[in-house]
């Protein structure tokens, strides 16, 4: 299940030619991600605050019976799945799994065949590669955030992960 709000923020003004014409903003978009579950495995959610200019756009769901790591992984997807067009992207995820997994462990797994260095089959592979496609189409950075620790952006994804968590109790 998954839940979409758009707000609009105060506008900034645009950089102008000596003439006076508006320049285009780059497009870029600050994403940050969470996700929650309420026993692991368990019922768990994931929330998405996303920032472009003036513009936010949350996005949660949840799931009834699911990980920690699946929901971690699916709010930078659903995230980036929800970009309408190519763009530069600032994703910010407090799980080091996936920061890591995204940028240093993912290409080793291909060349692999999607195998650990243990030469087991890499856990949630349908969500690391629906991230992999995700991400090739955008110039994304990876920062992690400490979780819990005051960053504005992480604790609104948090509170969406958790309502993520609430529908999901919720649903039939």
């Amino acid at each position: 299940m998954r839940h979409a709000k758009s707000i609009k923020l105060a506008t900034q003004a645009l950089p102008v030619t000596p003439q006076g014409t508006a320049l285009p903003a780059p497009k870029v978009v600050e994403i940050w991600t969470d996700g929650a579950c309420k026993g692991n495995p368990g019922v768990g959610g994931w929330g998405a605050l996303m920032r472009y200019g003036d513009h936010e756009k949350e996005l949660f769901g949840g799931y009834r019976e699911t990980t920690n790591n699946r929901m971690e992984l699916l709010a930078v997807i659903e995230a980036l799945a929800s970009l309408k067009e190519r763009c530069r992207v600032i994703v910010h995820t407090d799980s080091q799994y996936v920061k890591n997994g995204i940028s240093e462990w993912m290409p080793s797994w291909i060349r692999r065949g999607w195998r650990t260095a243990d030469n087991k089959p890499v856990k949630n592979i349908d969500l690391w590669q629906r991230l992999s496609a995700e991400a090739a189409r955008h110039d994304v950075e990876w920062r992690w955030v400490r979780g819990h620790a005051g960053d504005p952006g992480n604790e609104r994804a948090d509170e969406l992960a958790n309502r993520g968590v609430e529908s999901a109790r919720t649903q039939r």
